[in-house]
């Protein structure tokens, strides 16, 4: 049977056309509805742990970076953004350490006078600086800093945490350790600082410095860093006369140490003091760079400042220099020294009355070796006898005298 279009059907068919929706209104309704499910109700359901996969964060490279939930044997979904809330602590370990610590740290105020006359008299600010709190008695507290934070003055004054003033003893000082001791009245301190071992340091390990920069307007600031370098040995012009007078052996960091944070903690991260803050190569091509004396090597020397005012040190009696700063033709011209010798120390004078008179020892004899160990700079001769030598110790020296090997035994006595 055959049936004729009269063009009726056609009017219906496009009648039907006209019926059906909009491909782009679906596509439109479709994302609307997915970055809904993706954004809000995907994220609930992983909270809820309703979902039987494992999810994998993972980089543009597809490295993998983490995973949250327990996977389906068949299927692993991945996404290129986390879509789990992280949740941040934000008491650290290092913010808990410095509100420990810091109480301990405090400033050091340098007052200084200057008569013009006898009725008039100024009193100026000779510096600040920092201490730390190490040790406290029942109504004392003793105090750790640097001897050249506190060099020169006529009162010192000691701020605590919370401000308060109070009016320090200096116990004693040392110019070659660059250390001081002050004594205050402990009855408002509760906090002392725990001591470290500075010999257990190692290079990497990150410390804390406290301190007040730049003066007490700064006071109790905080820096953190690493250590940069262990035993290192830094020359110190002591007397001004441009050539060095000792070697300091400190901590290198490369926590921000300034003007002002001299005497303050060098702390680990477990809140120890292992360094007391002493220098900073201060050039503007150098960043970085600061130093602080080993608590291992200070404490010796607290101790003795604490208890006697000052160090007792080896004496010798002799006014020398180093060798090197002799020209090289006067060592056989003058000296005339062989050409086995590289290094020593010559004898300017000799003190009457003492160890090394008593010993024989003479004007320009150049001193080689001590005890049997080599010495070739006056810097070499002091830490000897500071560090390796005390009062009543007997010491072989080998030196040169008019180009003969001679040797003299010396008794050391108080410096």
């Amino acid at each position: 049977m055959v049936y004729f279009d009269d063009g009726s059907n056609r009017k219906k068919r496009k009648s039907y056309r006209q019926k059906r929706s909009n491909p782009f209104l679906a596509l439109i309704i479709g994302f609307v509805l997915g970055a809904f499910l993706f954004a809000v109700a995907l994220p609930k359901l992983i909270e809820l742990e309703l979902l039987p996969y494992e999810f994998y964060l993972i980089s543009e490279d597809h490295g993998l970076m983490s995973e949250n939930l327990v996977a389906n044997q068949d299927e692993t979904f991945q996404f290129i953004h986390s879509i789990t809330p992280i949740s941040v602590d934000i008491a650290t370990q290092v913010t808990d350490i410095v509100a420990r610590v810091t109480p301990a740290v405090v400033g050091v105020e340098n007052i200084q006078t200057r008569s013009f006359n006898f009725w008039d008299q100024a009193v100026y600010d000779g510096g600040t600086g920092s201490g730390v709190i190490y040790r406290k008695t029942d109504d004392r507290a003793f105090i750790v800093t640097n001897h050249h934070v506190i060099e020169g003055a006529d009162q010192i004054e000691v701020i605590l945490a919370d401000d308060t003033r109070l009016i320090a003893e200096l116990k004693g000082s040392d110019l070659y350790t660059d250390l001081a001791v002050l004594e205050v009245d402990g009855t408002d301190i509760d906090v002392m600082i725990d001591l470290g071992n500075s010999e257990l340091t190692k290079v990497g390990e990150p410390v804390i410095a406290i301190g007040n920069p730049l003066g007490l307007g700064l006071s109790g600031s905080v820096t953190q860093g690493i250590i940069s370098g262990t035993q290192r040995s830094i020359p110190q012009d002591l007397s001004g006369d441009g050539l060095a007078d000792w070697q300091a052996d400190v901590i290198q960091t490369d926590a921000a140490i300034n003007p002002g944070n001299s005497g303050g903690a060098l702390i680990n991260m477990s809140g120890q003091l292992i360094g007391i803050n002493s220098m900073k190569i201060n050039q503007a091509a150098v960043e970085g760079i600061g130093f602080a004396i080993p608590i291992n090597e200070a404490l010796p020397v607290i101790q003795e400042l604490e208890s006697v005012g000052f160090m007792t040190r080896a004496f010798l009696g002799v006014e020398a220099y180093s060798l090197i700063d002799v020209p090289k033709a006067e060592w056989q011209q003058s000296l005339l020294l062989p050409d086995e010798v590289t290094g020593g120390i010559y004898i300017q004078s000799v003190e009457p009355f003492t160890p090394a008179d008593y010993a024989g020892l003479q004007t320009y004899d150049v001193i080689v070796e001590l005890d049997g160990e080599p010495v070739h700079t006056i810097v070499d001769l002091r830490k000897f006898l500071y560090q390796q030598k005390g009062p009543g110790d007997e010491m072989v020296i080998k030196f040169y005298r008019s180009g003969e090997a001679e040797e003299a035994i010396v008794e050391l006595t108080k410096q």
